[in-house]
């Protein structure tokens, strides 16, 4: 299916690794010009240069620390003209409400919650000339409310009623907003997390993939399958599909 994505230039964040970096890879590959944001540096230039050497586009990268309202202006003011948003940037710990203090929870909202608002605030007026879209990668935690991870399930909860809340008037300027709840994405983050569990419970962090094989498919999802729904999303083969938040949890 051509996504009809050649031509349009999209601004991903945490796009360095994991399900960034392979939505600003399949992006480029379907013809968009991308520009990469990442707290990190060498790693935004190897992704970019990974890009480079398979797709004929322009990339660019911003490094930033999007927790930072000023990093959020001086990315808006170097991004140009866009058609596309993907909201992906943050990391949120884990743990219930006495594990976690207010400068934890401050500080994991200050990057995911408010960087993805602050930086759509900011990008909005250039999205609504060119009737663009926003992609906000959020997670499935903000559906299921595990205790263990209650700053990431509230975190993402209002990342969904953000989402739907702004798609409600959204389509008034031609503008699209929609989320993505994953669940499990073998990251390097989960990877390393499950090693972890599997050191702990087996004494070999080897047989990390037997943590989580009795869910769906017996296996986490891959980056590149996130990728492919936030490329649909944004295409405008989705050009009816706005406030709405699609989970892809393998159904478990």
């Amino acid at each position: 299916m051509n996504l009809q994505l050649t031509g349009k230039r999209a601004l991903v964040t945490g796009a360095s690794k994991g399900i960034g970096r392979a939505t600003a890879i399949l992006f480029a590959e379907e013809g968009c010009d991308v520009v990469l944001v990442s707290r990190d540096p060498a790693a935004l230039t190897l992704a970019a240069d990974a890009i480079r050497a398979k797709s004929q586009i322009s990339v660019e990268i911003i490094p930033a620390d999007l927790s930072q309202q000023a990093e959020v202006e001086r990315v808006a003011a170097a991004s140009g003209d866009l058609d596309i948003l993907v909201n992906n940037a943050g990391a949120i710990p884990g743990g219930d409400l006495q594990a976690i203090d207010n400068d934890t929870w401050r500080a994991a909202w200050d990057l995911k919650v408010f960087g993805y608002i602050s930086l759509t605030r900011a990008l909005y007026p250039a999205l609504k000339v060119r009737k663009g879209v926003v992609v906000n990668v959020i997670g499935a935690a903000g559906e299921t409310f595990p205790n263990g991870y209650i700053v990431g399930a509230a975190g993402n909860a209002a990342l969904m009623a953000f989402t739907r809340a702004l798609g409600h008037g959204a389509h008034k300027d031609g503008v699209r907003v929609v989320a993505i709840n994953p669940g499990p994405v073998a990251t390097d983050r989960l990877i390393t997390l499950r090693k972890t569990m599997a050191r702990d419970r087996f004494g070999d962090e080897s047989r990390w993939e037997e943590i989580g094989a009795n869910g769906p498919y017996g296996r986490a999802a891959s980056p590149e399958e996130i990728a492919s729904a936030v490329a649909f999303l944004a295409s405008p083969r989705s050009g009816y599909t706005n406030a709405t938040v699609l989970t892809i949890d393998g159904g478990g």
